[in-house]
């Protein structure tokens, strides 16, 4: 069967409801661009858990993408698939490295960090009720962005004087409007930038996990223990994926409620949870719209009869699917905090499942809680269609989030 021309997906992701309406249109799987690589998009839900749990899907383009090299000379998303990390491992190497970041996440240690958490949201939200009466606050630049960085800094003993070093650095990773160029330079200065991290938390070690990185690095001597690379990718993974995705969370949660006030009213009435909100927002509006890379081990042919070749990359197109009419029916596309079933694949799915998840339902439910309960009649300063989206494929969230700040009507 001859494949459709690829759907070029916008790297500035200006208009990401168009696009996931029209991939879906194409079938459960297809070929699009993503910025000159061409790519299987995958958004049927179905099919994207199936894949996502099959032997036959790998995360390591070192074993199963044979322009491996030559992607990561020219592609501005290099860094993707290029990190030796457990994002990219596949088989025993993923388990291996998987099984030494999972105490930090465990239940018992995320119960450790709700008082925290809270503390450092009831500081931010403190400071903006400092903010005079009527003034235009970015709150995804005084909540959405801090707390994220001061959680992950706290977790991985990140000095506060230097967790905003991470900010930009971190951005860039998810911008796919940076030249190749641009992307390379950004990536050694965040490698410099880790790794003179990793000298300081190695003389200066800690109860953070960091320097429990670093121990596994140099005390395992049985061949189980992590190389340089995967210490330092590990720190890369760590950082990026605990920051940016909450960021954009908090950011989809509150514009969701301020551009809905009958779904506000209903959290308000004691009718929903602000736990309710967060999963709503992750399943209509995921952190991460589409998460590159997987590759094919072997043929995988597709319902329809077309077939995603051994070695051809795969992208979950997370944002389509979620709100596929086969998964949340004719009103996937509607904010429904009620909804009985708030499935999603935002986390991921399978083994590859986001270890971070509870982490970040904490933050995004304490953010919530504490913001409203000290300004329930907060409304955005612009219209809702003038709110620009971060330029990127990936994230999912605003350029800036203005609001005014009022305690009551």
């Amino acid at each position: 069967m001859s494949h459709p021309l690829p759907f070029v997906i916008d790297p500035a992701g200006a208009d990401r409801y168009t696009e996931y309406r029209a991939l879906r249109d194409r079938g459960p799987a297809t070929p699009v661009d993503v910025l000159g690589l061409r790519v299987w998009a995958v958004t049927d839900p179905a099919l994207l858990r199936t894949l996502l749990t099959s032997p036959d899907v790998s995360k390591d383009g070192r074993l199963h993408y044979p322009a491996f090299q030559r992607t990561m000379e020219t592609w501005p998303l290099a860094l993707w698939i290029g990190v030796q990390n457990m994002f990219t491992a596949y088989g025993a190497d993923h388990r291996r490295l998987r099984r030494m970041i999972a105490p930090a996440f465990s239940a018992r240690r995320i119960a450790e960090l709700r008082p925290t958490v809270q503390a450092m949201v009831t500081g931010l939200v403190d400071d903006l009720a400092a903010v005079p009466p009527g003034q235009v606050v970015d709150l995804r630049e005084r909540l959405a962005y801090p707390l994220p960085i001061a959680v992950i800094g706290h977790l991985m003993g990140v000095p506060e004087e230097r967790r905003n070093d991470f900010r930009q650095l971190v951005d860039n990773i998810f911008d796919s409007t940076l030249t190749p160029e641009q992307a390379q330079a950004n990536t050694a200065l965040l490698f410099e930038t880790i790794e003179r991290l990793i000298a300081d938390k190695r003389d200066n070690p800690g109860d953070d996990m960091t320097s429990l990185l670093i121990a596994a690095r140099d005390e395992e001597s049985d061949g189980t223990g992590l190389t340089d690379a995967e210490l330092r990718d590990t720190m890369i993974l760590m950082i990026s994926a605990g920051y940016e995705t909450t960021v954009n969370v908090i950011d989809q949660a509150v514009f969701a409620m301020l551009t809905s006030p009958d779904q506000l009213h209903l959290v308000h009435e004691g009718r929903a949870t602000w736990e309710d909100v967060v999963e709503e927002t992750l399943r209509a509006e995921p952190a991460v719209k589409y998460l590159p890379l997987r590759f094919a081990v072997t043929d995988i042919e597709l319902p329809g009869g077309q077939v995603i070749a051994a070695g051809d990359p795969i992208l979950a197109a997370y944002g389509a699917a979620n709100r596929h009419p086969d998964w949340h029916g004719q009103d996937a596309d509607t904010f429904d905090v009620t909804r009985a079933a708030k499935d999603h694949l935002t986390f991921g799915y399978g083994v590859h499942f986001c270890l971070g998840a509870p982490l970040a339902r904490l933050e995004v439910a304490e953010a919530l809680r504490q913001l409203f309960a000290r300004f329930p009649a907060m409304s955005l300063a612009a219209p809702a269609d003038t709110l620009r989206p971060v330029p990127s494929l990936i994230s999912n969230g605003h350029q800036e989030l203005p609001v005014r700040l009022r305690a009551a009507e």
